[in-house]
């Protein structure tokens, strides 16, 4: 009786001590490669409020642009499978703290002759790896911090996503205000020819003007397929993002009507990275890797072992159950490495360089993250002022177009000016056109590179 006692004690110190070892390194925050603030943002605002409050639909005026972004969060592919990712992680979450505790099972075996040397049995058993080194909390904690990572991973997904929507659909916008743009110069040059040509017929110009007239429609007319193509091919982007089989996406404002309704501060402090999902993301990798040192180390340690069993074995099937056939056994055991050519040192080693590799990436994440944002903020301020100007010389132009056109059928230039002149007003209506859409773009990305929306 008392060994059965000294037994029971033994089993109950080894199953408490585990609580106190833990062997491996402790994880320690890496130096983040960022500055105190953004070069190309103003110094006298907060705006962590204000970045991290709003979201992605609150940037927008437009419904249409808000229901393509919903679909996409609904039915796109990859938010799909992110979601998968983290559900099939959080089972292995569930998988590796079931290893902490003791696992029950049970068995039996019967055979028809007496004579046998099997005896029949039914039992119940019971076994337990202690975590003495922690190598099972290491495990349970670098598979809680790569569920952690998958949940980042989804939202950068998710902002990458809206992003990607909001900025092909201006794209879309543009191009579909270029090709109105294309269609009415086509329809001006058109009626110019028509009128060269009545003028070359009565003698009052020469061939080189209605030549150089129908250079300019022919032109025009190529522009207009070219333009189409790139509307499709973003049309099939759009459909592609949204989960959706290709086809035409709904239109809502021109790309002159559209705008970010929220004007996002530009004093952007460098603790706003925090709030980037990739960085946060990079930053959990690391910390499972660091978990698995842990794991590594824990492995050189020997490991300790309960083993219970308790139930009936009898060599007639008759006397199973009877008191006399019951049996029951307790049992602690121990085993580790003595010599394995070291294996289990290369085995740290391989793991402490994982984590190193884990480090160094969680580093230049948060570096491309600056670099992101100063970009961001040097496109928003840049594309603002290139759209000031490109505008006044879009309204300029037309003017010029105007009176140069009035001084050709007054006989005073030739119409080779007046080409010039057109031609110049068409391109700057166009790249007019294309800066409206990048300004626009440029609030979504800095927006994105901030790490504002996923909320």
């Amino acid at each position: 009786m008392k060994s059965k006692i000294k037994i029971v004690v033994v089993i109950l110190i080894l199953a408490i001590l585990p609580v106190g070892c833990l062997v491996g390194p402790k994880y320690k925050k890496p130096e983040e490669q960022s500055a105190a603030t953004f070069r190309n943002g103003a110094t006298n605002v907060d705006t962590l409020a204000s970045v991290v409050n709003i979201k992605w639909f609150d940037l927008f005026n437009d419904d249409v642009l808000k229901g393509l972004i919903n679909k996409g969060l609904s039915n796109n592919y990859d938010m799909r499978i992110a979601m998968a990712r983290i559900e099939r992680t959080r089972a292995e979450l569930g998988y590796t703290k079931a290893d902490l505790l003791p696992a029950i099972g049970y068995g039996a075996t019967v055979n028809s002759n007496d004579k046998s040397f099997t005896p029949n049995t039914a039992s119940a058993t019971l076994s337990w790896e202690l975590d003495f080194w922690g190598k099972i909390r290491h495990e349970n904690r670098a598979v809680q911090n790569e569920l952690l990572a998958s949940e980042e991973g989804r939202k950068v997904i998710l902002s990458n996503l809206v992003s990607d929507i909001a900025v092909s659909y201006f794209q879309l916008r543009d191009f579909d205000n270029r090709l109105i743009i294309t269609q009415k110069t086509l329809e001006t040059r058109q009626k110019a020819y028509d009128i060269i040509n009545q003028r070359f017929k009565a003698g009052y110009v020469s061939e080189v003007d209605l030549m150089q007239v129908e250079q300019q429609v022919a032109i025009a007319e190529a522009t207009i397929p070219a333009i189409k193509r790139q509307i499709t091919n973003l049309e099939n982007t759009i459909s592609i993002l949204m989960g959706q089989a290709p086809g035409p996406i709904e239109r809502g404002k021109s790309s002159m009507e559209l705008q970010v309704s929220n004007a996002i501060p530009e004093s952007i402090p460098s603790i706003l990275l925090r709030n980037r999902p990739d960085v946060n993301q990079a930053e959990r990798l690391y910390m499972a890797s660091n978990e698995r040192i842990g794991v590594a180390q824990a492995m050189r340690f020997p490991s300790f072992n309960i083993a219970a069993l308790a139930g009936f074995a009898s060599g007639s099937v008759s006397t199973l159950f009877d008191g006399s056939s019951y049996l029951q056994n307790a049992s602690a055991g121990v085993a580790g490495p003595i010599f394995n050519f070291g294996k289990n040192k290369r085995r740290v080693e391989i793991y402490r360089q994982i984590a190193e590799e884990s480090r160094l990436s969680y580093q230049k994440t948060c570096v491309v993250a600056v670099a992101e944002v100063e970009q961001s903020l040097q496109n928003v301020k840049t594309y603002k002022d290139e759209w000031t100007a490109r505008n006044r010389q879009v309204i300029a132009a037309r003017k010029n177009l105007e009176l140069s056109n009035a001084r050709y059928y007054n006989g005073y230039i030739s119409y080779l000016e007046v080409l010039d002149i057109e031609r110049a007003l068409f391109e700057a209506e166009l790249s007019l056109s294309e800066l409206t859409q990048n300004q626009l773009s440029s609030m979504v990305q800095l927006y994105r590179a901030l790490g504002g929306g996923w909320n």
